[in-house]
């Protein structure tokens, strides 16, 4: 019965040696295309909000970079724009902020847009589909928007709350 046993295995482990060598790897690289068509809208800001940032430099340059997303056609100019909208955000994060935006609140969303961007360079390093992770940085970037507007519109006054 060993006997048997024994050299069904080797029978078996030779017949699924042979097929292995038979069939051969095909590795299919696809590029996939960036469609600008699938992004979502960027945030209007009310004219309040943009009398104030118009007069911040690092910010202007990170939205005209955000804003170039719009017009590339491909995943190699998809890469230049996120290496160079990396470096605007980075810029912006050790810069000055304008008075009423050197708060918690805009520094945190800005750490979150950033995570989103760094996730989309991470996509484009490893080939895969830069999409979805993409929608997510713009959707952050738009939340950093809309923290402009309502810290703006505010009218509560949190230097009374916050002093102790």
């Amino acid at each position: 019965m060993r006997k048997f046993l024994f050299l069904t295995v080797i029978v078996i482990f030779f017949s699924t040696c042979r097929t292995q060598g038979d069939k051969e790897l095909v590795e299919v690289s696809e590029q996939v295309e960036f469609d600008v068509t699938k992004l979502p809208e960027l945030l209007v800001l009310n004219p309040n909000t943009q009398e104030v940032v118009d007069k911040w430099l690092n910010y202007k340059e990170l939205e005209s970079s955000i804003e170039g997303l719009y017009v590339i056609q491909n995943n190699e100019e998809l890469i230049l724009l996120i290496e160079n909208t990396i470096e605007r955000q980075n810029a912006m994060a050790s810069g000055k902020y304008p008075s009423p935006f050197d708060v918690p609140q805009i520094k945190s969303r800005q750490k979150v847009f950033k995570t989103f961007l760094l996730k989309v360079m991470a996509t484009l390093e490893y080939r895969k589909d830069p999409m979805e992770p993409t929608i997510e940085m713009v959707n952050a970037f738009n939340i950093l928007r809309n923290q402009f507007d309502v810290l703006m519109n505010s009218q509560i006054d949190t230097k009374n709350i916050l002093d102790d």
